[in-house]
């Protein structure tokens, strides 16, 4: 999960105090990471409880098209790793780390209560030459999990008429299972009618959630790293404690919400995220004083919380139009090139491309300017390791959107014959790799290190865009075992390699990204370095969502016309993006010796 805590500042005792380290401990370490622990710990139960479901409500409850979907989705997550590097600089210059926690907090579980008001479901339709139809579904359940008793029904002059999909894009109406008319492929269109008022709230919801995160993301860590004295060794480890209780939270959350959801509605299931958040806000709000001295106002900060609250609440509206320009963008004319495409992107994508090319060679070109030959040539190489940290990403992040959709249409999520896994608890299947396989991993390094064979950084990079492209390859091979006798789905224990192969490879580059950043870095601009690090993170996000719209397929209701279809696209969706990221390990292990010339030792 791209959850690498954000890095923190040494602890500086005031006058006459001693490091809280030196006192009561909590496994060895302060007391006070318990607290800290058990606050990320119930936030991330909320935010990847609520992200486990929001692809399948947009295109469930909403009934938005898998592109419109995938899009906004991505759109979301950026801004959620993007706003913590203002979140972060608003803490440190003005409000400190408690403040913004608690703040940060109470926007995020505002934002969940108002996304699990849903209204009611939208309405779908079909259109056919410029005359719409309406669409009914049979045994329908507004939840995550479809009815495979669904079926859906255009109804024309009164008659019901089942849709069917075909392999070649057209369109079979049927009537008592025959063929009455089939429609040449593009000849109909099927959308959703959606209150607009719902929509609105709903767009609310996750700008509010975008602007909470930025609150607090960056700030708990911090404080975290304040609890030991500069030099502490236990430092990593208490990082590495704090890190499990994001998995743990991810865990949680990602298991219940679901779970709540296909049984009561999607109301439950985005409350249980809302109060997982009042907890972690209690946990920081009611600390009775265990938390006193850290995170506090700069003392030489003036006051201005009345005006940055106000500030972070005229940007929701902000944040909504970005969301609705997304939701309405045009594609590229055909032979419009590169520029037609820039030309053609949404506004936040312009905003975050333009940003990422602008910064990548204007600090390289200002550390060539002002930085010595060997400064240069350091942050040459960061920067490049930044540029495929955006093909990582991008590939591995597909987990919330493209993957939880094949999850839902063409997996067969049986267990053992005991029960039946929902489409969103299948992302599990990555925190729990994590929690199992990182202290291994750890002991792997050590070992090899030991032994002088540990690799290089740029080699651990490229480890990592192999194994997401060998991940994508091993699902690929279990869709051939997929066939009409088992309604065109893979077995789940394939997207659980995927998953497990996929965490081998994060475990690859999510630990030392950052702290190759701050080794690689000029002093002077290491902390733009780290908003670039996080910027290319929000663009790989961004670019995820885009690169799931090529896996969408057709729906109608909320359900694909033809399994077969929607096998092979995906088929050949994951298959094209594993190529790629093997092709971009492989340059990369090549480049992986310059580089390692260019770190000067860097390790």
């Amino acid at each position: 999960m791209v959850d690498t805590p954000a890095v923190e500042e040494p602890f500086s005792p005031a006058s006459g105090r001693t490091n809280p380290a030196d006192k009561k401990t909590w496994f060895g370490h302060p007391r006070e990471l318990a607290r800290l622990f058990t606050t990320e710990m119930w936030e991330r139960f909320g935010y990847y409880g609520m992200r486990a479901l929001l692809t399948l409500y947009l295109t469930k409850h909403f009934l938005f098209s898998d592109q419109q979907a995938t899009g906004l989705y991505g759109g979301y997550t950026a801004l959620v790793y993007l706003t913590p590097l203002v979140g972060g600089f608003i803490a440190d210059q003005y409000l400190g780390s408690k403040r913004s926690i608690k703040f940060g907090a109470i926007l995020m579980a505002i934002g969940y209560f108002t996304l699990a008001f849903g209204g009611s479901p939208a309405k779908p339709y079909a259109e056919v030459n410029g005359h719409r139809y309406e669409v009914v579904v049979d045994n329908f359940v507004d939840r995550p999990t479809s009815d495979p008793n669904e079926a859906r029904f255009l109804v024309e002059n009164g008659q019901k008429l089942q849709i069917r999909g075909n392999e070649d894009g057209s369109v079979s109406l049927l009537n008592s299972g025959q063929e009455a008319k089939r429609l040449p492929k593009g000849s109909i269109e099927f959308g959703g009618e959606r209150d607009q008022m719902t929509l609105i709230i709903m767009l609310v919801a996750l700008s509010l959630v975008s602007v909470g995160n930025g609150f607090f993301k960056p700030n708990i860590s911090t404080i975290v790293g304040a609890l030991y004295d500069q030099g502490d060794r236990r430092r990593d480890a208490g990082f590495t404690i704090f890190y499990m209780g994001i998995n743990l939270g991810s865990i949680g959350g990602q298991l219940l919400c679901p779970f709540l959801a296909d049984w009561f509605g999607w109301w439950a299931g985005l409350s249980l995220a809302g109060v997982g958040m009042l907890i972690s806000y209690a946990l920081i709000q009611f600390d009775g004083g265990r938390l006193a001295g850290y995170g506090e106002r700069p003392e030489t900060a003036k006051n201005r919380d009345i005006t940055i609250y106000i500030c972070a609440l005229l940007a929701v509206p902000v944040f909504v139009f970005l969301f609705s320009n997304l939701m309405n963008a045009t594609e590229a004319e055909a032979g419009s090139g590169f520029i037609g495409y820039i030309a053609s992107l949404p506004l936040m994508g312009k905003l975050l491309f333009g940003t990422f090319i602008v910064a990548v060679p204007g600090i390289l070109a200002w550390s060539f300017a002002k930085g010595t030959k060997q400064e240069a040539q350091m942050m040459t190489a960061a920067m490049i390791l930044i540029v495929f940290n955006v093909f990582f990403w991008t590939l591995f992040e597909q987990a919330g959107s493209s993957l939880t959709l094949f999850a839902d249409r063409n997996t067969d999520r049986d267990v053992f014959g005991l029960f039946t896994m929902s489409a969103p608890q299948t992302q599990n299947f990555n925190p729990i790799s994590i929690v199992v396989f990182a202290p291994l991993m750890s002991l792997l390094w050590l070992g090899l290190a030991k032994r002088g064979l540990e690799p290089s950084i740029p080699v651990k990079f490229s480890i990592a865009l192999m194994g997401v492209g060998a991940g994508f390859l091993f699902l690929v091979l279990g869709t051939t075992f997929a066939g009409p006798e088992n309604n065109w789905q893979v077995g789940l224990w394939w997207l659980a390699g995927l998953y497990l192969i996929h965490s081998l490879a994060e475990l690859c580059i999510s630990p030392v990204g950052l702290s190759m950043i701050t080794k690689l870095s000029i002093a002077r601009v290491v902390g733009l370095m780290m908003g670039v690090w996080f910027l290319s993170i929000s663009v790989a996000q961004y670019v995820a969502g885009v690169v799931a719209q090529f896996a969408s397929v057709e729906t109608v209701g909320g359900q694909v016309t033809n399994l077969k279809v929607s096998l092979d696209t995906y088929t050949s969706t994951f298959t094209t993006i594993a190529w790629i990221a093997i092709g971009a390990g492989v340059v990369l292990f090549l480049l992986s010796w310059p580089l390692q010339k260019w770190m000067h030792g860097v390790k």
